[in-house]
């Protein structure tokens, strides 16, 4: 009843809004003007498309099927669409879709509910020729087609969220890393079988503008792959490796030499990363200041690590972090403010961030001692 509510709502809201243009249009008859329209389909491109950009994507499509005109502006004017909304047929609603919304930039496809399949990315890829931003997440039912499909088709792909796809190979990957050179945001976790050494490799050779990238929970990923990813990405930005439970000291090791960059870093669960890891981002961060000195000195404390989970990476000892912690102002540990996690790690109760020195300063000069 409510979404029913909603819905008469807001078409009594569009009616408003055409009555109002209407009497305009009667006023400007009665000034010896031009009317400006009669019925609905007489609003201007211009105009539709900017009432289309306030409404949610349902009625986006609802108002394509009002009339040939409308269908024809929002099929050349409409470049974002998200479908995650759709609870059933999304697979059948993105065939009869995407062969019209062939200006889409971004599409937004994640799911609940098992629905995608092969023949609607397949589509996708054959009409979408400008898409750069897909999100494919929980699409549990694509297989290695799909991925083919849109090296084809979609070779200017900036951003792909294929999260909990884990039926895509790593070959399948490698492919669409050959077409797709400019993506800059892959989120890959839980892509067990996609997500290898040999695939970064691949991505390290062709994808030198990629700045975020998730490995979430991908335990086939070791050392190997993060040190090529480290070297043929060096304008990382963000990797999460949560899970990643091969990896050791030798990956963090060539993420600090190769990619000054970084500001967040995932280690959740890394269990073989010990203190030489951490000394090696903390020195990072003078070898860099030194480098780059003249930016730094009026960047420093935006450069730099801002976030760093290492949670359950049990064997680092307080002296290791505190000196990462040190070297990087924007990691905190105080209350509301956590961007140093280290949950799980009893041992590192006592590391803490800049903010709690000064706390403890300030509340010296309030309270001095009698």
């Amino acid at each position: 009843m409510k979404l029913v509510e909603q819905e008469r709502q807001r078409g009594e809201d569009l009616d408003f809004c055409f009555r109002n243009l209407m009497v305009f249009g009667e006023e400007g008859k009665m000034k010896g003007g031009v009317g400006l329209m009669n019925e609905w389909k007489d609003i201007p491109m211009e105009l539709l498309l900017r009432i289309v950009s306030l409404v949610d994507d349902r009625t986006v499509i609802m108002a394509s099927g009002v009339c040939s005109g409308w269908r024809d502006a929002i099929c050349l004017g409409l470049t974002h669409l998200s479908l995650s909304w759709c609870k059933k047929n999304m697979n059948n609603l993105v065939l009869s879709l995407a062969p019209k919304f062939t200006k889409l930039q971004v599409l937004t496809l994640r799911q609940d509910i098992l629905q995608l399949e092969d023949n609607a990315v397949e589509t996708i890829a054959n009409f979408c020729h400008e898409l750069q931003d897909l999100d494919l997440s929980k699409s549990f039912k694509l297989s290695d087609r799909s991925l083919h499909a849109l090296a084809h088709g979609c070779p200017n792909l900036t951003k792909l969220n294929i999260s909990g796809c884990s039926a895509f190979s790593d070959e399948a990957l490698i492919y669409l890393t050959n077409f797709c050179h400019n993506f800059k945001s892959l989120n890959l976790c839980g892509c067990v079988r996609a997500a290898s050494d040999n695939a970064l490799q691949g991505i390290a050779l062709n994808c030198h503008q990629l700045q975020y990238l998730n490995l979430g929970w991908c335990d086939k990923v070791s050392d190997k792959g993060v040190k090529s990813l480290a070297k043929g990405c060096p304008d990382l930005r963000s990797l999460d490796l949560c899970g990643c439970v091969q990896i050791t000291d030798e990956s963090v090791i060539a993420l600090a030499t190769n990619c000054p960059h970084l500001r967040s870093l995932g280690l959740y669960y890394c269990q073989n990363i010990t203190d030489r890891a951490m000394y090696s981002l903390a020195q990072s961060r003078v070898k860099n200041r030194h480098q780059t000195w003249e930016s730094m000195k009026t960047k420093y404390n935006e450069e730099g690590l801002t976030n760093l989970n290492i949670s359950q990476c049990t064997a680092l000892t307080p002296p290791a972090v505190q000196a990462v912690c040190d070297s990087f102002p924007a990691l905190h540990t105080c209350p509301g403010r956590h961007s140093l996690i280290i949950s799980g790690c009893l041992s590192l109760t006592s590391v803490h961030c800049a903010c709690a020195v000064q706390s403890h300063r300030v509340h010296m000069f309030a309270h001095p001692a009698h």
